[in-house]
């Protein structure tokens, strides 16, 4: 008589496959959270220097382009005011990190207020097949200057 019935019931070495399996899954999600978290830091730093920008460009305005109307005084501005303080500030400012740092959009839409738009391409810090190689990240700031 062949005795196959204890060597069915052993369970040893059955918990490797799982060590395995759950060690892989535990590496994925820490390159993943990884990759998220660069991306969402390199949003910010592109945002922070939009933000910069759209104020310069909201106070790029001479005292003559102030107007006195009803509700009090407003700076006009025009867009390549707005477009040539945005493009010095961008120049003077440290890029480090920045791949490709463009300024996308920079103009006055109502002339009392500066849009800016910067974009970048980022890349993740590590590399793997489940995060894409790079993204271009856009963003855009606006930036009002107001007299009280």
């Amino acid at each position: 008589m062949i005795r196959l019935r204890p060597r069915l019931t052993d369970e040893s070495g059955s918990t490797l496959p799982l060590i395995i399996f759950f060690g892989f899954l535990c590496l994925v999600l820490v390159l993943l959270v990884v990759s998220a978290t660069s991306l969402y830091l390199e949003r910010k730093r592109l945002f922070t220097l939009a933000d910069g920008a759209a104020l310069v460009g909201a106070e790029a305005f001479t005292l003559e382009a102030v107007e006195l109307t009803e509700s009090g005084m407003r700076p006009r501005l025009t867009d390549a005011e707005v477009a040539a303080a945005v493009q010095s500030y961008v120049e003077s400012t440290p890029a480090a990190g920045f791949e490709a740092l463009t300024i996308e959009r920079s103009e006055t839409v109502d002339g009392r207020s500066a849009t800016v738009t910067l974009s970048s391409w980022w890349h993740p810090p590590l590399l793997s097949p489940l995060v894409p190689e790079g993204l271009r990240i856009e963003v855009t700031s606006v930036g009002r200057s107001v007299f009280d």
